[in-house]
């Protein structure tokens, strides 16, 4: 089981619903067949991530209890000014509270798509 966020460069919509609105045209505009380079902000962002813990290793078999991402290389989950990455559940709580204050800190919008939530 996984839990996802999605993170973003752009002004912080006003509500969950406008939220949700701009993701979907983000996914829909950046996560189809064509790659963007991530934004520099962006990968900013990711390296923060993978400094604090770094990308799995694939040939690696103790990832899954020290590292809380679900796949990797964790820069290609990221497509122009939109970010989205999994993390494994049993470590999600510690590392989505990185992931939102770092966010924060950087001025990127934070989403919940499961919830469709804005992520504070």
């Amino acid at each position: 089981m996984s839990f996802t966020l999605a993170v973003w460069e752009g002004p912080r919509p006003a509500d969950d619903a406008a939220a949700k609105a701009t993701f979907d045209t983000l996914v829909a505009e950046f996560m189809g067949g064509r790659k963007t380079p991530p934004t520099m902000l962006v990968r900013r962002y990711v390296g923060e991530l993978i400094t604090r813990w770094p990308d799995l290793d694939p040939g690696a078999d103790d990832d899954e209890d020290d590292i809380p991402w679900t796949d990797s290389l964790l820069i290609n989950n990221a497509s122009g000014p939109l970010f989205r990455f999994g993390m494994v559940f049993s470590r999600y709580r510690e590392a989505a509270d990185f992931a939102a204050e770092r966010a924060r800190v950087l001025g990127l919008v934070c989403f919940d798509p499961q919830d469709e939530r804005l992520v504070t």
